[in-house]
């Protein structure tokens, strides 16, 4: 059975909704039979390469929040993020284009590395002083080789702007005829659909439910879940 993933590596909820799909998963009794794909998603498509700004800055600028809101909502996160074992920093943390990484991350997916390369950047990006977004293609290319790829065939890739293009944005149109507009967005074996950062729970059932049998896609789990898209990242109100 394969799951695909839509995600970014900006997105919050993609980070702790991929640490909730993994707790489901190592429990399911057919894990081992399960193909994970994660797909391309940008929040901030077209944005440029050198376009860096605080996060706080970000939310308030583009989604027209207080600061006290911006600021509420990151410690919010922060503690959901907690919640799943995840280390995340509410604070001096900056936004930029994730163009370039979800570049990086088809390359390792032709390297049997992309998991490990796509967890590696959020807890840069997340949990981390160092930014991924100003530091240049040299620590993409660190993060690159953390995750087991070549650092010269990482560096290649990031100096041809071309490379993987095609991909990253085959995977954004495929998302949109399936009608993903926020993400996370898992699609389990082009047959369920599950919106958000669910509970594990949920995509326990969802797991399940897809193994069992085919169907047209359907959507499973709470309709208001958490999800980030072009108008902001849901943050529950409690």
């Amino acid at each position: 059975m394969r799951v695909e993933i839509w995600s970014d590596i900006a997105c919050p909820w993609c980070y702790v909704g991929k640490a909730r799909f993994e707790k489901a998963l190592a429990a399911f009794p057919h894990r081992d039979d399960v193909e994970v794909v994660h797909r391309s998603f940008e929040l901030d498509p077209g944005r440029a390469k050198g376009d860096v700004q605080p996060v706080l800055t970000m939310l308030t600028r583009k989604y027209g929040m207080s600061e006290a809101q911006a600021r509420a909502g990151e410690d919010n996160l922060g503690a959901q993020a907690a919640a799943e074992g995840l280390d995340y920093r509410t604070r001096d943390r900056d936004h930029g284009s994730t163009f370039d990484m979800h570049r990086l991350l088809h390359f390792a997916k032709e390297r049997g590395r992309q998991d490990e390369l796509l967890q590696i950047l959020y807890r840069a990006n997340f949990a981390e002083e160092r930014s991924v977004y100003t530091e240049g293609d040299e620590r993409l290319v660190e993060l690159a080789v953390e995750a087991g790829l070549d650092a010269d065939a990482a560096r290649a890739v990031l100096a041809d702007p071309t490379a993987h293009a095609d991909e990253v944005r085959a995977d954004e149109r495929e998302a949109a005829e399936l009608g993903a507009t926020g993400v996370p967005f898992f699609v389990l074996d082009r047959t369920y659909g599950v919106s958000g950062a669910q509970p594990a729970e949920v995509f326990t059932q969802a797991l399940t439910q897809a193994w069992g049998g085919r169907s047209p896609l359907k959507p499973v789990g709470a309709s208001g879940a958490e999800t980030c898209g072009p108008d902001g990242c849901a943050v529950p109100q409690h």
